[in-house]
């Protein structure tokens, strides 16, 4: 399993370094689900922020503007619509086997954490690019996938043109 030690290694030391659980109660009250630990520890960590000015990362404790609760809800509505629900493989929701959606980038993907099918499975990602508009399910958790991100690695997103001098994260303001 990827540690945050890892990250923090390519990306820098965290600023945020949330340790109240309040609002990750209060997301799986409301979406029925709980993320899973390694995207807690990463977002508990960095807070609300861009990575490499292509990435947008929220806590559920951000204020109004990046709050990862009021992202979702808003793109689990955008996601359920019946013109695009058609470009994801499953559903996006909180059911196994559904797709909850955590992450964008500016470039134009979206970021969804696939809900496993039992609780011994673990999480994958799911990568949408709205320019193609294709797919792609990584085999790999969330911490997995940010890690092969930051060093450079084609996860769909592509860091090389936007942090030519290294992985950066800037908090959202």
């Amino acid at each position: 399993m990827t540690t945050l030690s890892e990250i923090r290694a390519l990306l820098g030391e965290p600023r945020f370094n949330w340790s109240d659980p309040a609002p990750w109660i209060e997301f799986e009250r409301e979406f029925g689900v709980a993320l899973p630990a390694d995207f807690r520890e990463i977002v508990d960590a960095y807070g609300s922020v861009t990575v490499n000015g292509q990435l947008y990362l929220e806590h559920p404790a951000g204020h109004l503007l990046h709050s990862l609760g009021k992202t979702v809800r808003g793109d689990l509505e955008f996601w359920s619509e019946e013109d695009m629900a058609e470009f994801l493989p499953t559903p996006v929701g909180s059911k196994p086997g559904e797709l909850m959606p955590v992450a964008s980038a500016v470039t134009g993907e979206y970021v969804f954490l696939r809900v496993p099918d039992d609780s011994s499975s673990p999480w994958r990602v799911l990568v949408q690019e709205m320019d193609s508009p294709s797919w792609t399910l990584y085999e790999m958790t969330f911490g997995e996938w940010l890690l092969a991100y930051l060093k450079g690695r084609d996860v769909t997103l592509c860091v090389r043109d936007r942090a030519p001098d290294g992985p950066f994260f800037e908090l959202l303001s």
